[in-house]
């Protein structure tokens, strides 16, 4: 009995992606990636220059920024202000969010039904990530996509 509670327990643990390996697997699967926080290029940093370098190796960009109500477009893509205009689901779902902020995409999140949930370099939300480990959803924290990605095209 107290094996299976561990095994039951212990299983929404498996949708935490830590491992260099299990990295490299969810970005060979990903091909859609939704970008919650993106900057423009005016802006410039690393919510705009990961999701560009991401796109120039093959991944689908689809822009959700949070500000810049101006801008239509970034990446030479039509933004979305919503994960709920997007259609069909993407694969990932990339966050540049402070950590404080990661819990008001939650629910959003969880509605769209990505596949994985990337918090980027610095972002870390233990609580959020369990929730959507919990609903099935692979999760990596505070982890770079462009580090990772360049360090598999060495």
């Amino acid at each position: 009995m107290t094996e299976n509670l561990t095994t039951t327990v212990g299983s929404w643990r498996d949708h935490l992606v830590e491992s260099t390996p299990d990295i490299m697997r969810v970005l060979e699967r990903v091909k859609r990636v939704a970008v919650i926080g993106i900057k423009p290029e005016i802006v410039g940093g690393p919510a705009f220059y990961v999701p560009e370098r991401m796109q120039q190796v093959g991944y689908e960009i689809l822009p959700v920024p949070v500000y810049y109500p101006e801008i239509r477009e970034i990446l030479g893509v039509p933004i979305h202000r919503s994960l709920r205009t997007i259609v069909p689901s993407v694969d990932m779902v990339q966050l540049f969010r402070r950590p404080n902020d990661v819990p008001r995409h939650l629910d959003e999140i969880l509605a769209h039904k990505p596949a994985v949930v990337w918090m980027q370099l610095g972002i870390r939300h233990d609580e959020v990530a369990e929730q959507l480990a919990r609903a099935g959803i692979d999760v990596v924290q505070d982890r770079c996509v462009k580090v990772e990605l360049d360090r598999v095209r060495r």
